[in-house]
């Protein structure tokens, strides 16, 4: 079955590259497309790992791949490319000169172990960060306790 966060064959061909991280002849377990869609299924719809559909690889496979890929900044580095790849179609440069800084301050639920309180706005919770490029394009993101 496939869901909305799937990609699709284009979509995939964009970003293949970026995953294909295995030795030669390495025999895997799981086919890097779909543990990527596992991803974003987790990240489109909030759900929990252990929730995750049994049309996706087991949730303890993709949570692996999920976090080697974060550390290796593979997801980074995949997200510079396409707002690059989309700034050159948009007739732009690649690199922005240019970017707009906002923040939001995030209640959190019950007693979150990284939350502390906005004194601005009298919010308990976290406040989150983000950079974009004229264009919209997220260039960074960071949430952080708020104090």
């Amino acid at each position: 079955m496939a869901y909305p966060s799937d990609l699709t064959d284009k979509q995939w061909d964009l970003i293949k590259d970026h995953f294909d991280t295995g030795k030669y002849g390495t025999v895997r377990k799981h086919d890097r497309r779909s543990l990527v869609n596992a991803v974003f299924y987790i990240i489109k719809t909030g759900c929990q790992w252990r929730f995750l559909p049994l049309e996706y690889p087991p949730w303890k496979a993709v949570y692996s791949f999920y976090k080697r890929s974060k550390d290796k900044d593979i997801w980074e580095k995949m997200m510079r490319e396409l707002v690059a790849k989309s700034r050159i179609s948009m007739g732009r440069n690649p690199n922005p000169s240019y970017s707009l800084i906002d923040s939001q301050s995030v209640k959190t639920a019950g007693k979150a172990k990284d939350r502390g309180i906005d004194g601005g706005k009298k919010v308990k919770g976290r406040k989150r960060h983000i950079v974009t490029d004229t264009q919209g394009h997220l260039l960074h993101e960071l949430i952080r306790m708020t104090r």
